[in-house]
Parts: C-alpha cells; sequence; structure tokens
C-alpha cells in the first residue's frame, strides 16, 4: 500500500474486528489514480483474508472525501491517456468489486465532495452511507466528455431509480447531503465534526453481531443485482477508455482544470 517516493496512497488499521481504510492523497483530493485504486484493492483484499475483521470502515483524509479520477494525471497522460486509463479502469473494477464480494459489511462516511465515476462508485458499492452535513456529491462523467463508471450505471440506479439515475448522470446536478439522502443515495447525515464518531459507532454495532449473519445478509442482497454490476464494470470500462482519446474528453479535462466552460466539437 506504499506510494513511491511518499506517504501511502491508502492506510488501513485493524482493530477489534474493525478494518479501518483510509484514501490518503489529501493533496490531490484523494484522486483516483492507478497507485491508490491499486492500494485499495490491496486493503480489501487484506481485510478479507483476516478473519478478525467484521466490518470495514472507508474514509478520506484531507477536506475531500474523493474527488473522482485524477484529472490532472489524466490529462498529463496526453495520448497515453486511453492505455492510462484502461489500467485505471481495470483497477477501478476490480476494487469495486472487491468491495461488493467482501464479507464484512462496508460503512463509509463521506465529507466535502464524493464525485466522478470513481468517487460516487465508492459510495454506490458501500454497504451503509454517512454523509457529513456539507457533503456534495455528483457523477461529473459526462461533464468531461466521459461515462460513468465504478458500477454506478447499475448500483446508482438500484439505490435512487432510474429516471433519477439518468437525471444524475445526464445533468450533473450537485447534491447536498440531505438531497442525498432524500433520495436514497445515502443511509444518514450528520454534523461534520460527529461523522467519524458516527461511522466508529455503526462499524462497532456490526462488528459486535453475528459476523455469519451479517455476511449472508449482505451476500443476499447483493447478489439480487452483484452479478449485474460486476458484469456492466468491464463495459463501462471500455467505454471510458474509449472515450479518453476524443477530443471532447481531452477538453473537458483541460476545462475542469481550467476551471472554465467546455467547447464540445462531437469528436
Amino acid at each position: 500500500m506504499s506510494r513511491t517516493g511518499g506517504a501511502p496512497a491508502v492506510l488501513l488499521d485493524i482493530t477489534d474486528g474493525i478494518g479501518w481504510i483510509r484514501l490518503n492523497r489529501p493533496d490531490a483530493a484523494n484522486g483516483l489514480d492507478v497507485e491508490l485504486l491499486r492500494a485499495l484493492n490491496d486493503a480489501v483484499l487484506t481485510c478479507h483474508g483476516d478473519p478478525s475483521v467484521r466490518v470495514v470502515m472507508l474514509t478520506g483524509e484531507g477536506k475531500i472525501f474523493c474527488a473522482g479520477g485524477d484529472v490532472k494525471t489524466f490529462a498529463a497522460k496526453g495520448e497515453q491517456l486511453p492505455d492510462y486509463l484502461r489500467e485505471a479502469t481495470a483497477w477501478l473494477q476490480i476494487a469495486t468489486a472487491s468491495l461488493l464480494r467482501l464479507k464484512a459489511p462496508v460503512v463509509t462516511g463521506i465529507h466535502g465532495f464524493a464525485a466522478g465515476g470513481g468517487g460516487l462508485g465508492l459510495v454506490c458499492a458501500s454497504d451503509i452511507v454517512v454523509a457529513a452535513r456539507s457533503t456534495k456529491l455528483f457523477s461529473g462523467a459526462v461533464r468531461v466528455g466521459m461515462a460513468p463508471d465504478g458500477g454506478t450505471t447499475v448500483t446508482l440506479t438500484q439505490l435512487v431509480g432510474l429516471r433519477k439515475a439518468l437525471e444524475i448522470l445526464l445533468t450533473n446536478p450537485t447534491l447536498t447531503a440531505q438531497e442525498a439522502k432524500d433520495i436514497g443515495l445515502v443511509t444518514e447525515v450528520v454534523d461534520d465534526d460527529a461523522l467519524t464518531d458516527r461511522v466508529r459507532e455503526l462499524a462497532r454495532q456490526l462488528a459486535d453481531m453475528a459476523p455469519l449473519a451479517v455476511a449472508a445478509t449482505k451476500r443476499l442482497v447483493w447478489d439480487g443485482v452483484g452479478s449485474s454490476v460486476e458484469a456492466r464494470l468491464g463495459e463501462e470500462a471500455r467505454v471510458v477508455s474509449a472515450l479518453s482519446g476524443t477530443a471532447d474528453s481531452l477538453e473537458g479535462l483541460a476545462a475542469v482544470i481550467g476551471r472554465r466552460a467546455p467547447k464540445f466539437v462531437g469528436s
């Protein structure tokens, strides 16, 4: 889980039956790049392989839970972006599927922004989501000439319904934490300073329950949609990689970095 030449991209602590996974690129808004996604999957697999882990907490260090894909890294790849995104989306598929297939329930605490295919995908792939009151959520993929990934084309629809999912994915509204709760995207909303304590409280509650029953319940619920989610992950990755080589995608990334409106040309 080490990051080359710096701090680990993902932190993992296992104590008293709780595995606490923390995204650890605060200076990059916990943007998802290949290293972080690989480290996230490693952390999830470590939890999966440790019989003492009964529940997993997932949070992000710094001011933002996860801003989605790391647009600055993507933009810097230039013509190599499709190849890079093929690798990044492959790791996103693996990490998302690992969360979905993890026996232990995942309690995720979000704050700041939870955005983009990857950031929103992690939210949607979690079992219980607690949002700080100041949290904002949006999709953002189409805004930069890309398509949703992280399983959201299935999980988001299951959570909020077809019409609302299409509205979120196509028009990219910014949702407040309360709006996200009202439509079923998050489980509950708490004051910002109570977020970590509430996530830990829920994790402790689940860790003290019968682990086989909890794991079986999670599996029964996700199996209702899980095979469809995992089947869709590959197609999402193919479309994202293909779109990343278009002029519109490069323009979308440049516009986000330059904080301006994009000018799409359809190529």
